[in-house]
């Protein structure tokens, strides 16, 4: 065409770049016939763009449509066949990796195979991107760099020479010989497009698109038009934007405008705010030239109004930035406005969505839900974690809970699955074992009907071979292991006597995508490495992880969810721009294992900032909306958060700029926002005044109680509501998912081995020697019996046979002065007056040679202090009292000698404690009083009566409603239930 205008074009941020294209093309082809417009050809950045574009020719009218293509896809190459997957390329890349750690496992210490796999291709697509081979790799001076680097670029020429040799397998390389092909050609005048080319929205990140970018620019009918064109920027910054500049907004241009000279604007559009974007421009500057802001940031125009569309929310923690988001949105949503929220941070869009979801909301976003968090992916990753691991009683039930289990069988048995897990949850909580396996789901089935029978057959045999797995810890042949998730996972989703594939693991939208993923590796498999159970996984997640769910049918038309990478869209109109923090926007630099940044510079390659300065170009153009909303949380779950470094100097400029109003605005911005984060916190309180609950002090009717464990005299001084609750309602905490082997454990293990070596009946005659081996035996059992976990095992024993010989010495001292009488035989003692019974299980009762007795107690942590006894701990000197008064049949009505404390942790001694007949009278007569006051409704179950420590933590605690009222407050004793 001969009234075509070639070369570098450029649109403003802050302009509705797809629209603002389409106008000026059309602009460009006014003259041109019809069919003109059928003969160019646009090469877009994304397949998003293209489809923006669409919208904008088809809001243009009815006419022939150009050619559209993605510039990362230009054309078939010479001699191109078939494109290799990159799985492919991945897995053999991961061989190469395993057989390197195999002979140096300590070069890659903590890392996976597939996670090393993967960046390693990304850097293979980079150098064949940037036109590097293996060559490249050869300007590096190993001599500079450490032995660790030296080793890594060693292995790295091994890699380069086997992945960047030989055909063409790549998308990347082809991409980059084709772009070669290209510029060589048209330089020479040959193979000359005869109609308009033009690339648009692109910025040339990549050496392949930049090289292709400059040879259209050049072309007598080629156009290329830049996106987020900063027109503010001196020539003096444009000229120092070097390979040392990555992070700067605008870096990516700089090499198009050095080859096609200084871009043109493609049409006269202007964006929401000139003000803004200068003030942004200046704000953004190169860090070494900052001190430009003082020359040149007296001569911006004044602040508020240039800051006048601008919002910033500044949130206490992400809750209250997804919120004050969520308010933004729906109000937009009310004015009938469209309004896009960019969002790098995918936990913070989901708490956006389910904010949303309050109104029944939902949002278009485009990135989807990711796979993994699919049912299909998570019942996969839930399987693939099985292997190499012990089951866990969690484990078991998260399988056995799944939406997908057991779906092949029909809707009955699927009920009655869920019905059988519940029943197997509280069975396992309360009895375990800590580990299933497939004897004790057989021995439970076995107590029930046919139903549960059949049931649980089924899941021991899946636990069989469960089994197998978790001991499978060594690598295996990837089809294997792939072959072993698919047939487990189909077990499970069959369920009893059902069929895999009437299942719905496979079925919808997200169960076809899971199992392509998974017929996909499959059928790839054979060129990957052994892998153990750990790299198996995280190939899995990798590899589900790049698929997502995408299209709701029923996304609000209004509502918006983009990436950052899609700004240079939708930066128009009404835009937030969210996570405003370091390690949100921009998100951290990922260390790169293989070339450190100088090595990277001599080999050619860009920097680790180049993403960095990818981001703030997004930022750039976002910020140049016509109204934004600028959001950052000030903490997350873990400290302080530092805010986005585009922020923080937006912020700063503008607070050092007093003359054009900076600060004021900086204000306004702030105020503006407030009213956001307001109404999220009054949309958070409730509407009506919730007076906080009194301290309880519940009087049920009588009798409250007929039984009282002499334990729980204890409990019933310091916190007298956790024994009504406990024994007067029956209220008991559900066990652990994941038993542990914690304190309550260690001190039941301990009683029993005790308890195991009285049973020999050893005498005061008995050879140390012989009753310390006994011991260690007993131990030993015991803990091999009751205690599943090995490290557990290990460190008790341990600890049993460094006291060892203090608990034989003492216990032969003990077996010279009497005879064990009473070994955890429980004994009654009713109460006068009153129809209560104080029970109890001594430790252990010895009756000496005089007669009397002496009552002991096990203790695994530090034994009570007589201090501690006369106020509170009353065990043993009650037991002691029941013991005079008969309440221990088989000894009879005895005197006490003494009450102690044999301590089967720490030094391992017997302590003795102060004891007499006075004593024993004057706590059994409190006792009686005391539980005479709660029989007869004088006194309440007052909530912490008398707790030891501030920090006591009572398992009823959340029902008394500790935290709305303190120690500090009175109680209110209240009659509860029927009193007739």
């Amino acid at each position: 065409m001969s009234d075509w205008q070639p070369g570098l074009f450029a649109l403003p941020p802050g302009v509705d770049f797809a629209h603002e294209f389409v106008a000026g093309l059309l602009e460009r082809m006014r003259n041109q016939p019809p069919e003109a417009m059928a003969r160019v050809t646009i090469y877009a950045n994304a397949s998003r763009t293209l489809t923006a574009m669409q919208a904008a020719f088809d809001a243009a009218g009815p006419m022939l449509m150009p050619r559209m293509r993605i510039v990362t896809d230009p054309g078939p190459a010479h001699d191109s066949g078939p494109l290799a997957a990159p799985l492919v390329r991945r897995l053999q890349l991961a061989r190469l990796i395993d057989r390197l750690l195999q002979a140096r496992p300590d070069l890659a210490a903590g890392h996976s195979v597939p996670a090393l796999a993967h960046s390693l291709a990304d850097l293979m697509t980079e150098m064949q991107t940037e036109g590097l081979d293996a060559t490249a790799l050869e300007r590096i001076d190993t001599g500079d760099h450490a032995r660790h680097w030296q080793n890594a670029l060693a292995f790295l020429r091994i890699a380069a020479d086997f992945h960047l040799s030989g055909p063409m397998l790549d998308r990347a390389a082809r991409q980059r010989a084709l772009a070669e092909r290209l510029v060589a050609d048209w330089a020479q005048g040959v193979n000359l497009p005869a109609d308009p080319v033009i690339v648009a929205g692109s910025t040339g990140s990549h050496g392949a698109t930049r090289m292709f970018m400059q040879a259209v620019a050049s072309l007598p009918n080629g156009a290329v038009v830049l996106p987020g064109f900063d027109w503010d920027q001196p020539q003096a910054i444009w000229d120092g934007l070097d390979a040392r500049a990555e992070d700067h907004p605008q870096a990516r241009f700089a090499p198009l405008i050095r080859a096609a000279g200084y871009p043109q604007p493609w049409t006269a559009a202007q964006p929401g705010s000139v003000a803004r974007n200068a003030l942004v421009s200046l704000a953004l500057r190169p860090a070494p030239v900052t001190d430009q802001w003082i020359a040149e940031g007296p001569l911006l125009s004044d602040l508020r109004g240039a800051t006048d569309g601008l919002t910033l929310i500044e949130a206490d923690q992400p809750g209250q930035e997804a919120e004050a988001i969520a308010l933004v949105m729906r109000g937009a949503a009310e004015r009938d406005e469209e309004i896009t929220l960019i969002a790098a941070d995918s936990a913070l869009i989901r708490r956006v969505v389910a904010a949303l979801d309050r109104w029944h909301i939902r949002p278009d976003d485009s990135a989807g839900r990711p796979l993994p968090l699919t049912a299909p992916g998570l019942f996969l990753r839930h399987v693939a974690g099985l292997f190499g691991q012990p089951l866990t009683i969690d484990k078991l039930l998260i399988l056995l809970k799944h939406p997908l289990t057991a779906t092949g069988a029909g809707t009955e048995a699927r009920n009655n699955a869920r019905l059988q897990s519940r029943e197997l949850e509280l069975r396992l909580r309360r009895n375990g074992p800590a580990f299933p396996d497939g004897a004790a789901l057989r021995d439970w089935g076995s107590r029930a009907g046919a139903e549960r029978k059949v049931w649980a057959d089924w899941v021991a045999a899946l636990l069989d071979r469960i089994a197998g797995f978790a001991a499978d810890h060594a690598p295996r042949p990837l089809p294997d292991r792939l072959a072993d998730l698919r047939a487990l996972a189909e077990a499970l989703a069959a369920g009893p006597s059902g069929d895999p594939e009437a299942s719905e693991l496979w079925k919808e939208k997200p169960g076809r995508m899971a199992r392509a993923v998974m017929d996909h590796l499959a059928a790839h498999a054979s060129e990957g490495p052994d892998m153990d159970p750990g790299d198996f996984s995280a190939l899995l997640l990798d590899e589900l992880g790049q698929q997502a769910l995408r299209g709701d049918a029923d996304a609000h038309p209004l509502l918006r969810i983009r990436g950052p990478r899609e700004a240079r869209i939708f930066c128009h109109g009404h835009v937030i721009l969210s996570g405003l923090n370091e390690g949100g926007w921009p998100q951290a630099l990922s260390p790169d294992p293989w070339l450190s940044r100088q090595m990277r510079l001599a080999a050619g390659l860009t920097l680790p900032e180049r993403v960095i300065g990818l981001a703030a170009h997004d930022f750039q153009q976002g910020i140049s909306a016509r109204r934004v909303v600028l959001t950052r949380a000030r903490r997350n779950a873990e400290a302080e958060t530092i805010p986005s470094r585009w922020l923080n100097r937006l912020t700063n400029l503008m607070a050092g700029l007093p003359d054009q109003g900076g600060p004021q605005a900086l204000a306004d911005m702030r105020n503006r926002g407030r009213h956001w984060l307001d109404m999220a916190a009054a949309l958070a309180r409730p509407t009506v005044p919730v007076a906080p609950a009194r301290r309880p002090s519940p009087i049920p009717p009588a009798p409250p109680l007929t039984e009282l464990p002499v334990t729980d005299v204890a409990l019933l001084i310091r916190d007298p509501y956790a024994v009504y609750a406990k024994r007067v309602l029956g209220l008991r905490p559900l066990p652990s998912l994941r038993p542990e082997p914690d304190a309550a454990l260690r001190g039941v293990t301990l009683h029993s081995i005790v308890e195991r070596l009285l049973r020999t009946r050893p005498d005061a005659d008995t050879p140390p020697a012989v009753l310390r081996d006994r011991l260690l035996a007993i131990t030993a059992g015991v803990l091999a019996e009751d205690v599943p976990w090995p490290s557990a095992r290990v460190f008790w024993q341990a600890r049993i046979e460094r006291i060892a010989d203090q608990i034989v010495s003492d216990e032969l001292a003990r077996l010279a002065e009497g005879r064990p009488q009473v070994v955890e035989e429980r004994g009654r003692q009713a109460l006068p007056g009153m129809d209560v019974r104080l029970t109890a299980k001594p430790d252990r009762i010895d009756l000496l040679h005089d007669g009397r007795a002496v009552i002991y107690d096990y203790k695994s942590g530090k034994p009570p202090t007589d201090a501690q006894i006369a106020h509170f701990d009353k065990q043993l000197v009650l037991e002691a009292a029941m013991a005079s008064r008969g309440g221990f049949g088989a000894l009879g009505q005895v005197d006490v000698a003494a009450i102690r404390y044999i301590q089967l942790g720490g030094d391992g001694r017997t302590h003795q404690r102060s004891f007499d007949a006075q004593l024993e009278k004057e706590n059994w007569d409190g006792f009686v009083r005391m539980i005479r006051l709660y029989v007869s409704g004088e006194v309440g179950f007052t909530a912490m009566r008398a707790p030891e420590l501030m920090q006591y933590d009572s398992d009823y605690g959340h029902l008394s409603r500790l935290g709305e009222w303190s120690l500090a407050d009175e109680t209110h004793p209240e009659k509860v239930g029927d009193h007739g």
